[in-house]
């Protein structure tokens, strides 16, 4: 057989810091609040200049790896979710995923978080929930799309099931599959009015401490918006329409 062409990129030295840096944090080697060298002592330690080294630092701080707890000085941290939710969100989003590759997964994520906010949700939780709420009914008032305030209730919910690893799993999908919410109000208005209504019946279930009832509205909502997907026209096979900008106006840099 003939060789074939495949173009090789070159990595950076500061990324192949930063990864090396990474890999021993993540296999537990380095954990956290243990200090890092200096950027001199690693420069050496890498074989490297110095600004090298504090490029790939940097990026490591970005993604909450790293933490100063002086100028000069930098401990291992553990990423925030939120951190780690907008890594899988832009990756998600460069693959181009469709609404309904997000909405398969969610019809199992969802419920379930519903379920175990029943279980485990505290005053602070319900507390978010209803101010959310109350935020989706002014806006129903005005007529204004909800993505952020979809995206927001979703999120609560799963914070209230005080499990992180669903938290974390859900959170990048729950943020592309719900920016569809600004896309479907204005094909199908009674779209609005159906979200409220829904998540007002979760929202109880979980006051109530009632995990059949909230997983079940959970799934007929997260049922309904397939639905409303259909009626309003919109492709369920195609990639999320404005991923990029969604990302943008709500915080999370592509």
């Amino acid at each position: 057989m003939a060789l074939k062409a495949k173009p090789l990129r070159v990595q950076h030295a500061y990324e192949q810091v930063s990864q090396e840096i990474e890999t021993q944090i993540l296999s537990g080697a380095l954990k956290p609040g243990d200090p890092l060298p200096g950027e001199v002592e690693m420069a050496t330690m890498f074989a490297v200049n110095r600004s090298t080294v504090r490029e790939g630092i940097r990026r490591l701080e970005c993604e909450g790896f790293v933490r100063r707890t002086s100028p000069r000085k930098m401990v291992v941290s553990i990423p925030r979710m939120a951190e780690l939710s907008s890594r899988q969100t832009r990756a998600l989003g460069m693959l181009e995923v469709s609404f309904i590759e997000l909405w398969n997964v969610a019809l199992a994520t969802e419920p379930l978080a519903a379920e175990l906010a029943a279980m485990h949700a505290g005053p602070d939780d319900l507390a978010a929930l209803d101010a959310i709420h109350a935020a989706l009914i002014a806006a129903e008032d005005e007529g204004k799309t909800s993505a952020e305030l979809d995206t927001a209730f979703h999120s609560r919910i799963a914070a209230a099931s005080k499990n992180r690893v669903l938290q974390l799993a859900r959170e990048p999908i729950g943020f592309l599959l719900y920016s569809g919410i600004d896309a479907l109000i204005p094909n199908l208005p009674q779209a609005l009015s159906r979200q409220v209504v829904a998540h007002g019946h979760v929202i109880e279930a979980v006051r109530a401490g009632d995990p059949p009832s909230a997983r079940n509205w959970m799934r007929r909502h997260i049922d309904d918006f397939k639905r409303g997907y259909e009626l309003a026209g919109l492709p369920l096979d195609a990639p999320l329409a404005g991923v990029t900008s969604k990302l943008a106006d709500m915080g999370q840099t592509p």
